[in-house]
């Protein structure tokens, strides 16, 4: 039987009562997507899958896309290696952010599988965007509601490094979005925040003296404690989130020592 247990927090859960490795059932399935709207980021401990097995995991729940600029694991496309090794001092994605919104269809979710992780740290904190945007001062709520946000994957690209494996092509390529700024989930039918400090440098129909204030208030407000929850890895572990209303940040408090994750994105919608 799924158990879903609720981490106290703004957001967050931890399921267990299921062995991944065997295919889980509809009503299982059902069951975990429910828990996972409902916490935004579901944590799934002690679960030594295969790749096939996270894979054919990742396909339950949606279905996964490619990584535009890395590589997945030899015959696994879907599935790339996230690795920060003990001489690195730069981590993949160490900032506030939602995964790709520079794409025009944004992925619906990611997943990460723990391979290897440091003996302290390296932990992924998370930030409830739903709450984010009910409690942003009225005035910059108004400011933002009808407005769509210009994001851009070129600041992302200062935030990785060696192990990322990116070709000197890849990491010259530039991707650019236009979404709007608060999103309506398209299942839940909440809306939150839809913009991040990595990806997001402009607001259609403000100019940048008028934009990029209301921008630095509003990725401060994202990421106030009480919306955070703060996910402790273990090995084998896997984290499901939902990219459509919750920002991510991976910790990086671990020099000398080696983090490696294995990532499968799931294919998302257009935002709205």
């Amino acid at each position: 039987m799924v158990v879903v247990t609720p981490s106290g927090g703004p957001l967050g859960a931890t399921v267990t009562g299921i062995d991944l490795r065997t295919p889980p059932s509809n009503d299982q399935v059902r069951a975990i997507r429910a828990a996972w709207l409902e916490h935004l980021v579901v944590a799934f401990p002690d679960q030594p899958l295969t790749s096939e097995q996270y894979l054919h995991f990742a396909s339950t729940i949606g279905t996964p896309a490619e990584y535009p600029f890395v590589e997945g694991l030899d015959g696994n496309p879907f599935i790339i290696e996230v690795l920060k090794l003990p001489d690195e001092t730069v981590n993949f994605g160490g900032v506030w952010h939602s995964d790709t919104v520079y794409l025009d269809q944004p992925p619906m979710a990611s997943m990460l599988l723990a391979r290897e992780i440091p003996p302290a740290g390296g932990d992924t904190e998370f930030a409830n965007q739903y709450l984010a945007w009910e409690t942003l001062a009225e005035a910059d709520q108004q400011l933002l509601v009808d407005r769509q946000a210009q994001n851009s994957s070129a600041a992302a690209m200062s935030i990785r490094n060696t192990a990322d494996r990116m070709s000197d092509e890849a990491a010259s390529t530039v991707f650019e979005s236009v979404h709007p700024a608060v999103r309506v989930h398209p299942e839940t039918g909440r809306r939150s925040l839809y913009v991040n400090t990595a990806h997001t440098y402009g607001l259609i129909g403000l100019d940048d003296d008028q934009a990029q204030p209301l921008l630095q208030r509003v990725f401060a407000h994202q990421i106030r404690e009480e919306f955070v929850w703060r996910l402790q890895w273990q090995v084998n572990m896997i984290a499901l989130w939902d990219n459509r209303c919750l920002l991510h940040n991976p910790i990086n408090d671990y020099h000398g020592h080696t983090r490696r994750m294995h990532r499968i994105t799931l294919a998302g919608d257009r935002p709205a």
